[in-house]
């Protein structure tokens, strides 16, 4: 495959996606190809039936290198699911020598330090994520490499996750023909994708609504504070229809699609719609109203959970405000109303978020609809890793003695920090390696 390209696959509850983009020469993202399967086996972010989720995959990857003429051999693929929880966690480390400047070794110290932390049967650390230093007690250092200090310590963000789910997805990659490139959190992928480096900066919580999960990240100061993963999305709101007017699930999730809405108010008494019946029976007809109460219903009930966690964060502190809101994407931030409905029960201002924030003008309406959200993030996050690679075999090949110090010190935390996940997905390949 060529350099300069990446595939991001999101592995979703309702659909899977296979998405191909290259950098052109402004920078920007441009989508070569994009495939989608029907997703058979996977529930609430994790796979289920190996052999469906295959498959699925398998078609969607097809798709994609009909539409892009081009053979994919690697992905960068996203982990959610309902397994997927976060914690908070201080954690320090007493250097020996007080009198040299503290260094990236220093950091991967404290880092590793944290991943001794003991948790769950079947759970691993998927992501340890700096939020702030101090120095011996001096607080709020976004940078220590630099400074001279006898004691580092920080504040993490932690985010667990049930190991075996990861190495599942990890066998359905490999087993459709593909390697696993990277492995990336989806709720920072869609993050990724929609939201723009001031709102990180100001405060702003990333709602993704899928099928199975809704996914959380809160950014800010630049920095993501805090993830969690809901298992609910858009197909408990199917469910509820089909359930509450007694129709077939493809009727429900037609009615959701064309005639939904989160907003109960709006639908007059007499707008009736008639579904055909089964096989030759009567037709059913179904108020609007109804249908809105229903879905009104389960949206509040999703939304509440997702505040809580909003607030578990501390949004209400004054430091810890989230200036920017809330940003809604995600193929469930396509019902009617729905910005409405979480500005009247979160009190924060939200918008619809399409990811198109760094991709290429000319991209179709299709590409930049909150569904493909994800997608668009792994696809940016397999560039990135792409160019990290390239940076690392010109240092090899540069001797390093003749870059200049301080630029050193930039390069360098970027590599290392980013590297957590890369340090899975080395786990997961060496695994499934072995595990043949």
């Amino acid at each position: 495959m060529e350099h300069n390209l990446a595939v991001g696959l999101d592995i979703g509850t309702t659909k899977i996606v296979a998405m191909i983009g290259r950098k052109n020469e402004y920078g920007k993202v441009e989508i070569l190809g994009i495939g989608k399967s029907k997703s058979l086996g996977v529930h609430r972010g994790v796979v289920n039936n190996i052999t469906q989720t295959i498959q699925s995959i398998q078609q969607a990857v097809q798709e994609a290198e009909v539409a892009a003429d081009l053979k994919i051999d690697e992905v960068t693929v996203g982990i959610a699911g309902q397994h997927i929880r976060s914690l908070q966690h201080s954690d320090y480390i007493t250097r020996s020598n007080s009198e040299t400047v503290i260094d990236e070794e220093d950091i991967d110290r404290l880092i590793n330090q944290v991943h001794k932390l003991v948790m769950l049967p079947g759970e691993e650390i998927i992501h340890v994520l700096p939020q702030e230093y101090k120095v011996d007690g001096q607080a709020e250092i976004k940078e220590p490499i630099g400074m001279y200090g006898g004691r580092l310590e920080a504040n993490f963000h932690v985010v667990v996750g049930q190991v075996s789910s990861i190495r599942n997805i990890g066998r359905c990659v490999q087993s459709s023909g593909l390697d696993l490139e990277g492995i990336t959190l989806e709720p920072l992928a869609s993050a990724n994708a929609v939201l723009s480096q001031e709102e990180k900066e100001a405060g702003v919580a990333l709602i993704d609504i899928g099928g199975g999960t809704t996914d959380l990240a809160i950014f800010r100061d630049g920095i993501i504070r805090h993830t969690a993963v809901i298992p609910f999305g858009g197909n408990v709101i199917t469910e509820d229809i089909k359930e509450g007017c007694s129709i077939i699930e493809k009727q429900a999730e037609l009615l959701k699609i064309k005639f939904g809405s989160a907003w109960p108010g709006e639908n007059k008494d007499n707008e009736i719609v008639s579904i055909p019946g089964l096989r030759g029976r009567e037709p059913k007809e179904i108020t609007l109203k109804n249908l809105s109460k229903i879905i009104h219903a389960r949206v509040v009930e999703i939304v509440e959970q997702v505040y809580v966690e909003i607030k578990n964060y501390g949004h209400e502190e004054q430091k810890k405000k989230l200036i920017a809101g809330i940003v809604l994407t995600g193929g469930g931030s396509q019902l009617k109303h729905l910005k409405q409905l979480v500005e009247y029960i979160t009190g924060m201002d939200t918008r619809i978020g399409y990811p198109n924030e760094h991709l290429a003008g000319d991209s179709d309406d299709d590409i930049t609809s909150p569904l493909f959200a994800t997608a668009v993030g792994l696809v940016l996050d397999g560039l990135k890793r792409q160019e990290r690679k390239k940076i690392e075999q010109q240092e090899d090949v540069v001797d390093d003695e003749e870059a200049p110090e301080v630029e050193e010190v930039k390069e360098k935390p970027v590599k290392e920090r980013r590297s957590f996940l890369d340090k899975l997905t080395e786990r997961v390949k060496d695994f499934l390696d072995n595990a043949e």
